[in-house]
């Protein structure tokens, strides 16, 4: 089903926008709005981006619930800059081509230090003991590896959605809104089993797709 028949349109003087394509992307959209120019650029939110990123990464590795529930909190934000960063440039007409790989570095980065994060915090809570590190590295060290094969999809020219074969309406980066629920419920224990299993099974996917793309 496409998400984007259902979201609730922009005021009337915004409707010459292309449409947003998720639920998380109208939210954005309505972030950056007031931003539309201003001496705002999509880069000073990709930094912002950035910096709440490694604050909510380091949070999670406080190992204590207050702090992973703030770090909740700040990795939502963070996710949310990432959409609005794009927005902005799309709809103020400021995309770049170094803005578009400083975004994808930031993201890189941001996302391997969140498992990072998640896995020195449960090694101190958890008794998995030193396991939760381990974990927690192998896991970000197979999201930084996503991230090479999909920089090497857009050098080739291609985009992940048509390498992965989204379905319409979705965008596979809004699934990590999840690591914030996991987090709120004091959960992140069954989330690192979840991602040390599944972040490795998505790169051998990703390397084969690459693969098939480029023959």
């Amino acid at each position: 089903m496409n998400m984007t028949n259902k979201v609730k349109p922009l005021p009337e003087s915004t409707q010459s926008f292309p449409p947003a394509k998720t639920y998380s992307h109208v939210v954005a959209r309505w972030m950056v709005l007031p931003l539309l120019n201003t001496a705002v650029t999509p880069n000073h939110l990709t930094t912002l981006r950035l910096i709440t990123g490694l604050l909510a990464a380091f949070w999670f590795g406080m190992g204590e619930y207050f702090w992973t529930f703030c770090g909740g909190l700040m990795f939502v934000l963070s996710t949310l800059l990432d959409r609005a960063d794009g927005e902005l440039a799309r709809l103020g007409k400021l995309c770049s081509k170094g803005g578009h790989w400083y975004d994808l570095i930031c993201d890189m980065i941001v996302n391997v230090m969140i498992f990072v994060g998640i896995g020195f915090g449960l090694a101190a809570s958890s008794e998995l003991g030193s396991w939760a590190l381990i974990m927690g590295l192998v896991s970000g060290v197979s999201v930084g590896a996503i991230f090479l094969v999909v920089f090497q999809l857009h050098r080739s020219g291609s985009h992940p959605s048509i390498a992965f074969n989204y379905p319409q309406g979705f965008d596979l980066d809004d699934t990590l809104f999840v690591i914030a629920i996991f987090a709120w419920f004091d959960a992140l224990l069954p989330l690192l089993i979840a991602a040390v299993i599944a972040a490795p099974a998505f790169l051998f996917f990703a390397l084969w797709r690459s693969r098939q793309m480029a023959k």
